[in-house]
């Protein structure tokens, strides 16, 4: 026989009373994470293309006969990169880390599951991907932190996540790094 189990509950209960990120913190991060993603996907690009044939991202015209003609988009190809970046880098580090990305760990805020102690993988993507549900209709999935009586936005209700101030200090390590 299987019993309903409200582990949702027993999760909440540990999360009750932390402190909630604030928006500055958290606009700081995301900003410091635009930085880092934007910058290292420029480098990747430019070695792609150094490494690659000239003119790889052409569009290429393949003719079947007189009526039949078809167009491969090779220039969508740095635009499904971008995506594709987005996702790897918000998705697998905050998998990876337990809720912290570059700009997070400096700001000491971390994103928390409403579920689980851990992120899972798939909420870190469908975090990842509901940034782009945060950004339709000029933001307003960001603008709903005002809102929503967790300061939750669009893409932490669709993860089921919060971000919180977090409770380790960050520490400088003698290589340089931020832990």
């Amino acid at each position: 026989m299987r019993l309903f189990n409200p582990h949702e509950t027993a999760r909440a209960d540990e999360l009750a009373g932390a402190q909630l990120a604030s928006f500055r913190r958290r606009l700081a991060a995301y900003l410091i994470d635009m930085l880092l993603v934007g910058s290292t996907y420029l480098l990747a690009m430019t070695l792609v293309q150094a490494a690659g044939p000239e003119g790889m991202f052409e569009d290429k015209v393949i003719v079947f006969s007189a009526h039949v003609k078809a167009t491969i988009l090779f220039s969508e190809i740095p635009k499904f990169g971008w995506m594709l970046w987005l996702i790897l880098y918000y998705g697998l580090i905050v998998w990876k880390t337990n809720g912290l990305t570059p700009g997070k760990r400096l700001l000491r805020i971390r994103v928390a599951s409403l579920q689980h102690t851990r992120i899972t993988l798939w909420q870190s993507i469908e975090r990842a991907l509901g940034y782009g549900a945060s950004m339709l209709e000029g933001g307003f999935g960001f603008i709903q932190y005002f809102i929503e009586p967790n300061h939750r936005c669009v893409h932490d209700r669709i993860a089921e996540t919060i971000v919180i101030r977090d409770r380790k200090p960050a520490t400088l390590v003698a290589d340089g790094s931020i832990r």
